[in-house]
């Protein structure tokens, strides 16, 4: 069996996301990985990106996600995986990783995370 993983890894982005009006105004630190499942032998044999996953086009869609203003990071999250399924028609399933460093919410935090695998409806 081949399993063909394409991963973006910790891209970093300043947004404003958050339920408090502070956060809407003051921003915050968030991380974001992709894991994306797709079948990549054939680019990898003929060397070419047009049939593959466009890394440069995936991170454009996650920062033009990123910079829309939400309340909660699961609405960012899900906004994200829907682009990229509607961009890139063989991507099978993504494993998506948003996490919002140093949290406002009481205490010395990290981060929070919020983790969507999704597959593709056929």
């Amino acid at each position: 069996m081949n399993e063909n993983i394409i991963s973006i890894e910790n891209m970093e982005f300043y947004s404003y996301h958050g339920c408090f009006k502070e956060e809407k105004i003051i921003g915050n630190k968030f991380i974001v990985s992709i894991d994306m499942e797709t079948d990549f032998n054939k680019s990898a044999l003929e060397d070419d990106i047009n049939l593959t996953v466009n890394y440069q086009t995936v991170y454009e869609i996650i920062k033009r996600e990123m910079d829309i203003k939400s309340n909660i990071i699961e609405n960012v999250a899900k906004r994200i995986i829907n682009s990229i399924f509607d961009e890139f028609k063989m991507i099978k399933y993504i494993n998506l990783v948003v996490s919002k460093l140093n949290p406002p919410i009481g205490g010395k935090i990290e981060k929070v995370s919020v983790r969507i695998i999704e597959k593709r409806v056929k």
